[in-house]
């Protein structure tokens, strides 16, 4: 290697070994796939959004000689079905407390006594509640982006933020009908995309995904395009699915994983964010690795909610720490 060469921190491409569809109740089949060593210390990869789907490219983050990677796409969204882009799927169906008992039921359709957890953004939500619920089934938790779903961060990202890009801020606001343009903008998301119209479905879950996408595009290092460029299916499920989350607080009582945290007592965990992360700031972070007596706070300076190269590197070394445990 010459001097000043970059170092690819992820793993070779690898294709899963096995794969399905669980039956998980309410009509609902999740996609699950495993990938790497069938003998390897297992992990599950915690997607985000909510609604983003595991893409190929997380199964990368593991070592394939020593992990047991477990990628599923959770309820709506990626290949599980029904699809929440279609307004038949029953979005009441669809809430934190199911996607954690979706997890329970995979890890044992599989045969795993513990697994290591991995993701980040909405993913550590999920990952935080359920490990706060079942504990003795987490080995160890690596978090990228951390959010807890707090009111307040549901309000930086869908309603503060517009302080930073009050143009592009408006054009999300504008994207609702007028009366609803002074209150949460959220729930009214939410209402547009139960429309049974999919002209107003479409054009709000384009609003917002260009919403999301300037807040990405403004951070360095950021990936400008990465929600415009999903298929129109995926776009509509991932809108339709965040609002319906963040309208409903996740269905937690606001703070709970915060003040949960003592929870986590024993299980050693390594929280890594951007301090220049414009879609969850990074006191969460903080607090979380304050209150979590086992939690290590990597701050990588360089990088915001779309990571960077130097993000890149931190979490390998994490998981390559925690293979060898």
């Amino acid at each position: 290697m010459t001097s000043g060469e970059k170092t690819d921190p992820l793993y070779p491409t690898i294709e899963p070994y096995e794969h399905g569809l669980l039956d998980v109740g309410d009509g609902s089949r999740v996609y699950w796939e495993a990938c790497g060593d069938p003998h390897g210390k297992p992990a599950l990869f915690v997607h985000g959004g909510p609604g983003w789907g595991s893409l190929p490219v997380r199964r990368r983050c593991f070592d394939p000689d020593r992990y047991r990677a477990v990628l599923f796409d959770q309820r709506g969204c990626g290949r599980s079905t029904p699809h929440a882009s279609s307004p038949a799927a029953d979005m009441r169906h669809n809430t934190t407390a199911h996607l954690i008992a979706d997890m329970e039921r995979l890890r044992e359709h599989l045969g795993i006594e513990r697994w290591l957890l991995h993701g980040g953004s909405w993913g550590s939500t999920l990952m935080l509640a359920y490990a706060q619920r079942h504990p003795a089934r987490v080995s160890e938790i690596v978090i990228v982006g951390v959010t807890t779903s707090r009111r307040a961060e549901i309000d930086w990202l869908y309603r503060d933020t517009g302080r930073l890009l009050p143009e592009q801020w408006e054009a999300f606001r504008d994207a609702v009908p007028e009366a609803e343009r002074d209150g949460d903008l959220v729930p009214a998301y939410a209402r547009l995309m139960e429309d049974p119209d999919p002209a107003v479905r479409e054009r709000a879950a384009d609003a917002w995904c260009a919403w999301e996408d300037a807040l990405q595009a403004h951070e360095p290092n950021g990936a400008p395009g990465a929600f415009a460029s999903r298929s129109p299916a995926d776009r509509l499920a991932v809108v339709r699915l965040c609002a319906h989350y963040f309208a409903h607080g996740a269905w937690l009582p606001d703070g709970e994983l915060l003040r949960g945290a003592p929870r986590l007592a024993g299980i050693p965990g390594v929280l890594i964010h951007g301090r220049l992360d414009l879609s969850c700031p990074l006191d969460t972070a903080w607090m979380l690795a304050r209150a979590w007596p086992d939690a290590e706070l990597v701050i990588v300076d360089d990088a915001g909610h779309g990571g960077s190269d130097a993000m890149s590197q931190r979490i390998r070394e994490a998981l390559d720490r925690f293979a060898v445990t």
